[in-house]
């Protein structure tokens, strides 16, 4: 089994939001929680990386790390990540994938345990475009590159997959899945929130 650690990245400034993602319930069960639960599907440690804004409604069994470089963006929480891992590889979610499932993260470490020399797995949405915010990395490589680039002034997760050994999935290898189509729905704004929530209600019929 892949030695790996589940981290969900919560420091967004969510600006078009003009709330909390993390905090935002589907079901009477906010964003946070939910996926904490299907990363536990692959591993029995999971935390949040990022500044919490509402920390007084913040689930008390989930902890939460600070990013090393306040509003780096998302290869900033990337880095955070991987550098207070402590397994051979991190699962990296960010709060604003609502969809994605622990079946979806079981078929991304069974792909890594089967090859063993990439460093990052990372699959691809149905419309082709890469998706690094719902992907596994190894420790010891990511974090190294990550470091380089933030140094260098790089923000994206783009650039590090590009640096590293990346095994790309296409979405042939995952559209099998249940609910597949809506793994990579992102919630942005509230016009999102409301389709999540529509989409999560008709789940629930």
């Amino acid at each position: 089994m892949l030695d790996v650690e589940g981290f969900i990245l919560v420091g967004g400034a969510s600006r078009r939001m003009g709330r909390d993602k993390a905090m935002l319930s589907l079901g009477n069960e906010p964003l946070v929680v939910h996926l904490a639960r299907e990363l536990s599907g692959i591993t029995t440690r999971v935390r949040a990386v990022g500044q919490i804004i509402g920390r007084d409604s913040w689930p008390a069994d989930l902890e939460s790390i600070p990013d090393l470089h306040k509003q780096w963006g998302a290869l900033g929480g990337i880095h955070t990540a991987l550098n207070a891992c402590h397994a051979g590889s991190a699962a990296i979610v960010a709060c604003d994938l609502p969809f994605v499932s622990k079946l979806l993260l079981k078929r991304l470490t069974e792909i890594a345990s089967c090859e063993a020399s990439r460093d990052a797995i990372v699959p691809i949405q149905s419309d082709f475009r890469p998706q690094p915010l719902c992907a596994l990395y190894r420790r010891l490589p990511c974090l190294e590159q990550a470091e380089r680039l933030i140094t260098a002034g790089e923000h994206t997760p783009r650039a590090l997959l590009q640096l590293v050994n990346t095994r790309w999935v296409p979405f042939e290898e995952i559209q099998d899945l249940p609910n597949s189509g809506d793994f990579f729905f992102n919630v942005n704004t509230p016009a999102d929130f409301e389709q999540a929530q529509q989409l999560f209600q008709s789940r629930a019929l």
